[in-house]
């Protein structure tokens, strides 16, 4: 059942007709579910990710991190529906034999061209809300990059970077993963986004992060305090709130697989808080409410690729298992090495999306598959642990590659790290002209 429903990602109305003989049925149910689940994973982003991060950050730097997500937010959606759309779920290149349609699926719905209210998916819903709930997916992952270089990046040059990485790593990558491409004829398995979401932009994160260099003020053993915890919280609520959209979603149904996406979802974010919020008080000797929050984050992360393969036994192990990876990433291994990932996007989106990603592997099962769906190293079924193995290097270079030089390219045009005394005054005042609290 879950193959099925992550095959049906990357099928477009007339390639569903064709492989079931039949036009497929209009659904309204499901229907009703998806624009309901795209709308809960723009959530996601606005308010989500700008109240997380807004919060993170000073007060003299939350109105950059509004207002990255807010360009996102605007300039990817014009380009998603201009042809990232077609690059992604295409069907130009293979239909004419194109011998790229292994990592780009054309340009035939360029500008939602064939794209009409008739259309109509195999689940029986609109093509139209499909490429719109695909388009959320394609407004969180380069904002979730922002983190890993807030308070001293220059926003012309992080706009100009952002619409190069969106075209370059984001479109690619949904091809390969959702779309026909390779990763996803190798049989690897990412029902929500591990791969192209959350490992493509934590590893972009970290390197930004090494290439911009640390915050004038960044000292290792001196935390940066967040100016703001209760926006953290807040921001919080609406990504986890909003992940229910971003995972149950995925199977592009309102079936038994989405009740099982939604269990596994909210159970392996919960443990995950928990989890954190042990260790937290166990190394400093007190629970913190960023610590918890974090957690929470960390386990979303985590069992986003797992959610349409992974039992509930799955999502308490992933549960326990991914804060604990990355609470040493974020108290150990970022301060022994120095380097300034702000806001933990490597340390929680990078390492939380590889975990999940590999114990996708282990942990997958037919009980939530099916008989012919995929099998994890637990269950006797080691080819498909290797199989996301490879997808997951894959990942971890490309989004490497593209980045460093997309990060060279833009430094060398417009410019990238803000100057010394825009970043002691405030990214507000000097690049927006605006304060957050007069």
């Amino acid at each position: 059942m879950a193959t099925a429903a992550m095959a049906t990602m990357g099928a477009t109305a007339a390639a569903a007709a064709e492989a079931a003989g039949a036009e497929p049925t209009p659904d309204t149910g499901n229907t009703a579910w998806m624009i309901m689940a795209t709308i809960l994973v723009l959530l996601m982003s606005i308010p989500g990710i700008a109240l997380f991060y807004g919060g993170l950050v000073r007060q003299k730097n939350m109105l950059s991190v509004i207002m990255q997500t807010l360009f996102i937010v605007g300039v990817v959606s014009i380009l998603w529906v201009a042809f990232g759309y077609s690059w992604a779920f295409g069907t130009g290149f293979s239909e004419s034999g194109n011998p790229l349609w292994a990592v780009m699926g054309g340009f035939d719905k360029a500008f939602m061209a064939g794209v009409g209210t008739s259309a109509t998916m195999a689940s029986g819903i609109p093509e139209l809300v499909f490429a719109m709930f695909q388009c959320m997916f394609a407004l969180i992952t380069p904002a979730l990059i922002l983190g890993a270089f807030a308070e001293r990046i220059r926003f012309s040059g992080y706009a100009v970077f952002i619409v190069l990485w969106v075209i370059l790593a984001y479109f690619p990558m949904a091809h390969w993963v959702w779309g026909g491409g390779f990763l996803q004829q190798m049989g690897a398995i990412d029902f929500a986004g591990g791969t192209v979401v959350h490992i493509n932009a934590g590893i972009s994160a970290l390197v930004m992060a090494l290439m911009i260099g640390p915050r004038d003020d960044y000292r290792r053993g001196h935390a940066i305090l967040p100016h703001n915890i209760t926006f953290v919280f807040m921001g919080t609520s609406f990504l986890w709130i909003g992940w229910f959209g971003f995972n149950a979603g995925s199977g592009l149904a309102a079936d038994g697989l989405a009740a099982n996406a939604l269990l596994v979802t909210h159970v392996a974010a919960a443990v995950a808080a928990v989890t954190w919020m042990a260790a937290d008080w166990a190394v400093n000797h007190k629970p913190t409410t960023v610590g918890a929050c974090t957690g929470a984050v960390a386990g979303l992360v985590a069992i986003t690729p797992a959610a349409g393969s992974v039992s509930l036994g799955g999502a308490i192990a992933i549960g326990v298992i991914t804060p604990l990876v990355c609470f040493m990433m974020v108290a150990v291994v970022k301060p022994y090495f120095k380097y300034d990932d702000a806001l933990d996007a490597f340390g929680v989106h990078g390492i939380g999306g590889i975990v999940g990603s590999l114990l996708t592997g282990v942990f997958a099962t037919r009980a939530v598959t099916g008989e012919a769906g995929a099998e994890g190293a637990l269950y006797g079924d080691w080819h498909q642990l290797w199989v996301q193995v490879v997808a997951t290097l894959v990942s971890i270079v490309f989004s490497a590659v593209v980045t460093y030089v997309l990060y060279k390219i833009v430094d060398s045009l417009v410019g990238i790290r803000a100057d010394k005394r825009m970043e002691e005054e405030g990214l507000d005042i000097y690049e927006h002209g605006e304060s957050c609290y007069n």
